[in-house]
């Protein structure tokens, strides 16, 4: 089998290029790139003969994944394989320049990488730390982690013997991908960028590319559909389950039970404590931190950020909102109030905004009005459009309108479900969605001095199973 996927991916790499050389020679600027079927039908039947071998492995796992995904040839894409979410499934790209000159146990775990990538929720994390992180940071910290994993590498792999060498760490393996992206990222900025990076002998056409280039492995995950955390994680999900066929490895089994363990392992409260280290407002400069472009210029300061954001804290008071979820809602928001200096105005909203104030500490936040309506969610999202806001945290029942009008624009959305909720209403949420613990049905009324006593604990809402600094 080996011997005859070799020959075969040999033959079609010839025509691959006689394909490149006829569009670079015939086409206009504009033209897109067009591939014979022939050659898509040959190229897939032998992308056919390296699934039948994963699937045929005792992890047979890849096999079962890979067969339900799409496939399509890109000649832009700056790796053998890549993958987004498009259309309501997983699609899974091949450069056919790059993919064919690998051998066939390489072809496999580079279809194996993508799968990896998908199972880790790396679509999902990544784009949490974008504005955080550097996208070669992100890059390199993502494929550490598959890597790891996975033997039969092609020698450009980035994998963690060569990160450690090449930027003089001594990171250690299995690690989460949030370390090695903090550490990466620190490397970084120590240095040039470029220095370290392959040279890029592509064709210069934006249309075609020839070699590895670990800044642009992951681009094409910005062209994936706009679907909310907890859709794609549900979808991903689907996928992992008709994929699980015989017995799996303990490194995939883990993997799985951290993708499905997610929600708990993150409660919302510490989410909210991760993504306000991304909205602070503006830089100042400092003595304690050298200048991150001129390092040996000791006279220059540094810059930190100053960690002050505008939030808005949206609370649904509809009529299929308990009191004792109210009150809930308002234990959170004296948790925020109580541990970030920051800007916070709260929103009481059913069917359209009924009361807007500024809280500087708990004494400020005021009784529920007397009031039940019905649930709308946009005229939030149209009043904060127009006051420049960095995050806006919805407290709701998630029973709404199906789409946002307006869309938001420039500031993160942390939407939290109250504990009877299993979903939220908004088919594209923009945001992140979390759930608190179901409370019981009580109709008492708020009593502030329940919260003034400061005797709640977050531990009362979901397991914190992980640390965050």
């Amino acid at each position: 089998m080996e011997t005859h996927i070799a020959s075969e991916a040999t033959l079609l790499y010839q025509k691959a290029c006689i394909i490149i050389d006829a569009y670079l020679k015939e086409s206009q600027d504009d033209a897109p790139l067009q591939i014979p079927e022939e050659f898509k039908k040959e190229f897939f039947s032998l992308v056919d003969k390296v699934n039948l071998s994963l699937m045929e492995d005792t992890d047979n796992f890849y096999g079962y994944f890979f067969f339900q995904m799409g496939k399509e040839i890109r000649f832009d894409i700056s790796s053998p394989t890549a993958v987004h979410f498009k259309g309501a499934k997983y699609v899974i790209y091949f450069n056919p320049v790059i993919f064919l000159i690998l051998t066939g146990p390489q072809m496999e775990s580079s279809i194996k990488h993508e799968i990896l990538h998908i199972v880790s929720l790396h679509l999902l994390r990544a784009r949490e730390l974008r504005d955080r992180y550097s996208k070669l940071a992100l890059n390199m910290a993502m494929d550490v982690v598959v890597n790891t994993y996975l033997d039969h590498l092609p020698p450009y792999a980035t994998t963690l013997s060569w990160v450690n060498m090449n930027y003089s760490l001594t990171l250690p393996p299995f690690e989460s991908f949030e370390y090695y992206v903090e550490k990466i990222q620190t490397a970084l900025d120590l240095r040039s960028e470029k220095k370290d990076l392959p040279e890029d002998d592509s064709i210069p056409d934006e249309k075609i590319k020839t070699s590895y280039d670990p800044q642009k492995t992951h681009d094409i995950w910005e062209s994936s559909d706009e679907v909310d955390a907890q859709t794609l994680q549900k979808f991903t999900e689907k996928y992992v389950d008709a994929s699980q066929k015989g017995q799996l490895s303990n490194y995939l089994e883990s993997m799985i039970d951290a993708m499905k363990d997610r929600e708990s392992e993150l409660p919302w409260n510490l989410y909210l404590k991760k993504i306000l280290g991304t909205v602070a407002i503006g830089l100042k400069k400092t003595t304690a931190r050298r200048n991150r472009r001129q390092p040996e210029r000791l006279d220059l300061p540094g810059r930190l950020r100053a960690h002050k954001a505008k939030i808005f804290i949206a609370l649904d008071i509809s009529g299929s909102i308990s009191n004792a979820e109210f009150k809930q809602a308002m234990q959170e928001v004296f948790r925020i109030v109580k541990n970030y200096n920051h800007e916070i105005t709260i929103i009481e909203c059913d069917d359209e905004i009924r009361r807007t104030y500024r809280i500087h500490s708990i004494k400020d936040i005021k009784n529920r009005l007397d009031i039940r309506g019905g649930t709308k969610f946009s005229p939030v999202f149209d009043y904060a459009n127009g006051q420049h806001i960095d995050l806006l945290v919805y407290f709701t029942d998630g029973k709404g309108e199906d789409r946002l009008l307006p869309h938001p624009k420039g500031y993160k959305i942390l939407w939290v479900l109250s504990g009877k909720s299993d979903f939220l209403s908004v088919k594209e949420a923009c945001g992140t969605i979390k759930k608190l613990k179901p409370v019981k049905a009580e109709e008492d009324p708020l009593d502030m001095t329940d919260i003034e006593k400061g005797g709640y604990s977050m531990n009362n809402q979901e397991k914190i199973s992980m640390d965050i600094d």
